[in-house]
């Protein structure tokens, strides 16, 4: 609970009851006397009031007047590929290889004569109360981030912010799953941080954090090589953090354990192993936002068209995963399914599938590349169009009563972001020039 958000909002409306309310939702939480919550609700009502409408350009925030949640930013959907575009024109053009521009699943520089391969995976929000499964998932996520741009990692890293109110033991449940990854691997997690989330200013047990991953390579496998002619092969999944989410938030405890597994890396160490990455124009993980995410990013950043068979890509779901999905009205398609997708050459297929089964993980050709642009779902033998929705597969309770259908007023808000964006642009540039001066 965000009590300084709290504060603010009750100052806004002029709520004379304020520090009552306040130290009654502190006691909700903490052990603590009336007398000392009374004193928190104060404290927090001045700094609220100090920060509540700030001068001068760099102290004061840009606005849109779109909440994060009515945009559906982070939920893998149209909404938040829309937003992804807005922070990479707010970043700007960079010197990088590969930058968020791309909508990769890292970003590369050049660097000592290689590839560096960077990136970062937050842990599933609702794996909170599951710290070492939130560890474990976040740090197998990095990894593949790094193995599909053609990459073998060589370290991790860990980010964890904690509330005031959490037991110590969540930061060592969670430094356990990630390294779990780090052991079975040999991939060393070297550095990290572990703060508060807001200070004493948010009180609850919420952790939050992510996983990063480094690596290096000779060449790529960027979704922008994607290329006409080429064939789409997707590895078994079984899911990751978005399942177990599921499966636990449904009371299907058991299938949690269906994500446990290194198939993911197993097949990419083989393909590494046997010299088959540089035949590979681009890989890329199905994570959330599901085949349906993928398939737009692709399309877009390599300017082709992706062709599916339903009835292959099925296939590929881990049955127990599968008939839960199903169960529950789950568009499979739309969620994590943490499956490979290598897009490569026909010629190379037949040594990619080989390869891949000899480590004990099932591979098949799902589709092809084609031009044109968008993407394609053939389903007994119709085809259908295969876009992302607003918001990705709703996969829990709440979720589903949140939905997945664009809001009416999208276009308004669309509009609100641009020129939010335009700002923080300009806000930079100016800061840039200023500072650029006493250089």
């Amino acid at each position: 609970m965000d009590i300084e958000g709290y504060a603010k909002r009750g100052l806004l409306r002029g709520d004379g009851s304020l520090k009552e309310k306040l130290a009654e939702r502190i006691l909700e939480i903490k052990n603590i006397s009336q007398k000392h919550a009374q004193e928190i609700a104060n404290a927090v009502i001045v700094e609220a009031k100090a920060t509540l409408y700030p001068t001068g350009e760099i102290i004061k925030p840009i606005c849109s007047g779109v909440t994060m949640g009515d945009f559906g930013v982070g939920s893998r959907g149209m909404g938040d590929f829309y937003t992804h575009e807005k922070i990479a024109e707010v970043i700007g053009k960079t010197s990088a290889v590969v930058d968020s521009s791309h909508l990769d699943d890292s970003g590369v520089v050049r660097a000592g004569g290689q590839y560096l391969v960077v990136t970062i995976d937050g842990m599933h929000s609702r794996l909170s109360d599951f710290p070492f499964l939130a560890g474990f998932h976040a740090a197998r996520a990095a990894l593949r981030d790094v193995y599909v741009m053609g990459a073998r990692p060589a370290a991790m890293l860990s980010d964890i912010h904690v509330s005031d109110d959490g037991d110590v033991a969540k930061i060592f449940d969670h430094i356990a799953g990630i390294t779990a990854i780090s052991e079975l691997t040999g991939i060393p997690l070297i550095t990290g941080s572990t703060l508060r989330i807001g200070g004493d200013m948010v009180i609850g047990e919420r952790m939050t954090g992510g996983v990063g991953a480094v690596g290096t390579a000779q060449s790529l496998t960027a979704r922008i090589q994607a290329k006409p002619g080429d064939v789409i092969l997707m590895t078994e999944g079984a899911g990751g953090g978005t399942v177990s989410t599921t499966a636990l938030y449904y009371g299907m405890h058991e299938i949690v354990d269906e994500t446990i597994n290194l198939k993911f890396i197993d097949a990419c160490e083989a393909l590494f192993d046997a010299g088959l990455v540089e035949n590979i124009h681009a890989m890329t993980d199905v994570t959330n936002g599901g085949v349906r995410g993928d398939a737009k990013e692709i399309a877009r950043t390599a300017k082709v068209k992706l062709i599916f068979d339903e009835e292959k890509l099925r296939a590929l779901v881990n049955k127990k995963v599968l008939a839960m999905l199903d169960k529950l009205e789950i568009d499979y398609l739309g969620v994590s399914l943490d499956a490979l997708l290598i897009i490569a050459p026909p010629e190379y297929a037949k040594h990619i599938l080989e390869c891949v089964c000899s480590r004990g993980v099932a591979i098949d050709i799902v589709g092809k590349v084609d031009e044109g642009e968008g993407a394609e779902l053939i389903v007994n033998g119709q085809s259908r169009e295969f876009v992302p929705r607003f918001r990705e597969s709703a996969y829990t309770p709440i979720k589903k009563l949140v939905g997945e259908k664009t809001p009416q007023n999208i276009d308004a808000m669309k509009k609100a972001m641009d020129k939010a964006a335009v700002q923080a642009v300009e806000k930079k540039r100016r800061i840039v020039e200023m500072l650029s001066g006493d250089i």
